[in-house]
């Protein structure tokens, strides 16, 4: 993995379903922009790449693959993601704030049953965030918020999957440069102000 040597920032907001990332990675392009900074809002996986297509038949149970084709495919999606979108705008000095980025590949990847170095390979190649949060809240809370918005549960909305995908998740910061463990269980307000207070713009 490449350090970002762009004069923009990549941040990255991730964690469980139903942890409040979506939600943080809005405030904080809200946040970011009323400062004056140039910003662009993107998530992964995308719906602008054929992989990122078929991943999102994949999650809501529609088709059905392998978990390692999976991950190729998450792979393969934040390639374009990357060269389509988040470089040029790093090179033309905006922030990027990403909704999940490799972080979650790793994470869920594990809980799939695949190898965290295997998955760290398919993913070498791509640029490091210059800050990534990682909302801790705990699984059964995160399926009560999923199960509040009235949507279908995708492929991983299930409590002991989700407490498996966590295992992964709260390793991470031992292992990257600039990984951050937030508390998410605090109300929004709160949860945001933690990550503003640490964010290095």
């Amino acid at each position: 993995m490449k350090e970002n040597s762009y004069p923009g920032k990549l941040i990255v907001i991730e964690g469980l379903d139903g942890s409040g990332h979506s939600t943080q990675a809005g405030l904080l392009k809200n946040y970011l922009q009323k400062i004056g900074k140039k910003v662009i809002l993107t998530r992964e996986p995308t719906l602008d790449s054929v992989a990122g297509r078929k991943i999102r038949q994949v999650l809501d149970k529609k088709i059905k693959i392998s978990a390692k084709e999976l991950q190729r495919l998450f792979a393969k999606d934040r390639q374009e993601h990357l060269k389509n979108k988040v470089i040029p705008a790093l090179k033309a000095d905006k922030i990027v704030v990403s909704d999940r980025y490799f972080f979650s590949s790793f994470a869920y990847g594990v809980s799939d049953g695949l190898d965290l170095n295997w998955l760290i390979k398919i993913n070498d190649k791509f640029l490091l965030p210059d800050d990534s949060f990682i909302l801790k809240v705990r699984p059964k809370i995160c399926l009560k918020r999923i199960e509040g918005r009235g949507s279908a549960k995708t492929l991983f909305e299930k409590e002991k999957k989700l407490a498996e995908v966590w295992q992964t998740y709260k390793i991470l910061p031992k292992m990257f440069k600039n990984v951050k463990i937030i508390n998410g269980e605090q109300l929004i307000e709160s949860v945001f102000k933690n990550i503003r207070k640490s964010i290095r713009i």
